[in-house]
């Protein structure tokens, strides 16, 4: 599959990149298309070595990685990741809708939160505003392409490919074969389990984890922890 990553010169991004470009086209998108360039080319060096003695299937290489402007990267995208703030979901989306694929699978990351003197607030509760995958299915066709995932990963264990995360990700979405198709992308992450949480209208339960994992961490001294159902 082809995967866009606006954002993708952030950590997160880097993370995701190096992942699954073993299997999967990868293109990262910033503001600025030859700092992505430039940040493709680094990641795919470290993929490429990271994955050079490994048997990794299909044509035995890694680093299927580019770099584009965020904007001139959503083009024949299978899936997009939006990795980018909450305050910029409607400006961003907005611009990106108008070229992206009516098929394209559009995956909320994103989380609305805000730190203050008693801990990290989580803002559609503080402040009565939409979630985040709310307001990105506002400005797309069909709200059905939308999936809310991948918000309590720790994004420095994700970067170390010789990790295993050994946690869960938490997804919402209305059309369970669109959820399918990113619970098997979440899979390919060695460690990382997908656990569908309903229809995109409960992403709140999603987004909320990660101001109560990262105070958790910060009130404990817990280092990049995550989150993982038990039984």
């Amino acid at each position: 599959m082809k995967i866009g990553i606006v954002g993708g010169t952030g950590g997160m991004g880097e993370g995701f990149a190096l992942r699954w470009c073993v299997n999967h086209q990868i293109v990262i998108g910033s503001r600025d298309k030859n700092k992505a360039s430039e940040v493709a080319n680094n990641y795919t060096k470290i993929a490429q070595e990271f994955y050079k003695d490994k048997k990794i299937g299909g044509d035995g290489e890694a680093g299927n990685i580019s770099g584009d402007n965020n904007f001139d990267l959503v083009k024949d995208l299978d899936i997009l990741i939006l990795s980018i703030p909450y305050e910029s979901i409607n400006d961003t989306c907005s611009k990106l809708s108008k070229d992206t694929s009516d098929s394209c699978i559009v995956v909320s990351p994103i989380v609305p939160m805000k730190w203050t003197e008693k801990g990290f607030r989580y803002i559609p509760f503080e402040e009565g505003k939409k979630t985040a995958a709310e307001l990105v299915a506002d400005n797309f066709k069909s709200r059905s392409r939308i999936v809310s995932a991948f918000h309590t990963i720790s994004e420095v264990k994700l970067k170390k490919l010789e990790l295993t995360l050994d946690a869960d990700t938490y997804i919402c979405g209305d059309d369970t074969s669109v959820v399918e198709k990113i619970k098997g992308l979440a899979s390919e992450i060695p460690g990382l389990r997908p656990i569908y949480l309903g229809e995109l209208s409960m992403t709140y339960q999603a987004e909320v984890l990660t101001p109560m994992l990262l105070n958790g961490a910060k009130k404990n001294k817990l280092k990049n922890p995550g989150l993982k159902l038990v039984v």
